[in-house]
């Protein structure tokens, strides 16, 4: 089978597992993908190279998320970028209130613009904001691509506290930045443990670190 071949069969695949995780939210999620690979690029949101795997490497792994987060919830997404997980999760979940924390104008603009082209204003906030500068309350919290965990800790421990979760998503070294972040968690009293999840069994697997109080 030649590469454009193997390819082709590569895109199929994915996307009959996005159909299955998305259900009824494809048509949205594929717009999403679009908006992602043309404009996100353009705007420098999304690197080139990401674009033929943003399926796999951004929206499945957005989207394992959801079996950690509770029915209702209230979720920040702190630091949100091109609105990863944030977006994938509102799509998917329709039952929560998502909130995109983004402090940059060029990545809340861009977050307005999806926000408003997906019809999701009347379930997502776009806040242009720091994490440490934000007084509202969540019950989840995510984080992706933000900062090492000792330092997203001490920007968000306010946000989840003293009831809600921190889920940040980190690759394969997840359980060094927690060994790494001791200091961090016992002077906040929390504790973190690494959870690997997939929102698909076809999909890859995704480290996430949960971060809540201490029992």
């Amino acid at each position: 089978m030649s590469g454009k071949m193997e390819g082709m069969a590569t895109e199929d695949s994915e996307l009959q597992t996005a159909a299955e995780v998305f259900d009824t939210g494809l048509a949205q999620i594929k717009q999403y993908v679009d908006i992602l690979t043309s404009r996100g690029v353009e705007w420098g949101l999304l690197g080139p190279k990401e674009a033929p795997r943003v399926w796999e490497r951004h929206i499945l792994n957005s989207a394992a998320l959801t079996s950690l987060i509770p029915e209702g919830s209230r979720v920040a997404d702190v630091g949100s970028g091109a609105g990863l997980p944030g977006v994938p999760l509102a799509i998917q979940r329709p039952d929560l209130r998502v909130t995109l924390m983004e402090p940059l104008l060029r990545r809340f603009n861009f977050l307005s613009q999806v926000v408003e082209e997906l019809g999701l204003g009347d379930r997502v906030d776009v806040l242009r904001a720091r994490a440490e500068d934000c007084d509202e309350l969540f019950d989840i919290v995510t984080a992706r691509a933000v900062a090492k965990l000792p330092t997203l800790i001490g920007w968000t421990k306010s946000l989840f506290l003293p009831d809600g979760y921190l889920l940040a998503l980190k690759g394969v070294s997840a359980a060094d930045e927690v060994k790494g972040s001791a200091k961090a968690l016992k002077a906040g009293g929390l504790e973190a443990e690494v959870l690997v999840v997939r929102s698909h069994p076809q999909a890859q697997v995704t480290h996430v670190v949960r971060v809540g109080r201490s029992n």
